[in-house]
């Protein structure tokens, strides 16, 4: 039978000893495992099963948001433009299509890349203002918040919708 000989670290100590570490730079070993397109593919197969637009708002623009933070973290944030490189095939709900658009913009923006052509069709946009996964009582708040990329297709979400874990 073993022994654990090693010291244990308090919590504090661990965290202490994380922050020392210097940050790896962003590996060019890495590549795009999983894009927008394939996101609106699983988009479009939960709108033919019947599911509401707030469900693809999680499985498919929140998980694209969580693919491109995963590449940023892995390769940086040019290589996670390619996140957004295929154009993602219409779903079936503009307001979909319009927030696929919407994240590559705002994300592009954001963190200075090239928005793609795509993302510029003007016919990925909302013909009524549609709040995702947003409460009505916080669509005050939405109105005044959202991101221009989002607002300018009808999007209208908080500054707490695109916050992840």
């Amino acid at each position: 039978m073993m022994v654990f000989q090693g010291e244990v670290l308090s919590v504090a100590a661990l965290l202490d000893a994380a922050r020392a570490t210097s940050e790896m730079p962003p590996s060019t070993q890495v590549d795009v495992r999983h894009t927008a397109a394939q996101n609106a593919e699983t988009c479009r197969a939960l709108l033919a099963d019947g599911e509401a637009l707030d469900e693809c708002w999680r499985f498919g623009i929140l998980q694209t948001l969580d693919d491109y933070t995963s590449v940023v973290r892995r390769g940086g944030h040019h290589l996670a433009a390619g996140v957004f490189a295929d154009e993602p095939p219409r779903t079936g709900a503009a307001q979909i299509d319009a927030a696929f658009a919407a994240l590559a913009d705002y994300l592009a923006d954001r963190d200075d890349w090239a928005t793609p052509a795509w993302a510029s069709d003007p016919s990925r946009h909302t013909t009524t203002a549609w709040y995702p996964a947003v409460p009505a009582i916080f669509h005050d708040d939405a109105d005044r918040e959202s991101p221009e990329a989002f607002r300018r297709r009808g999007i209208l979400i908080t500054a707490r919708s695109l916050a992840r874990a």
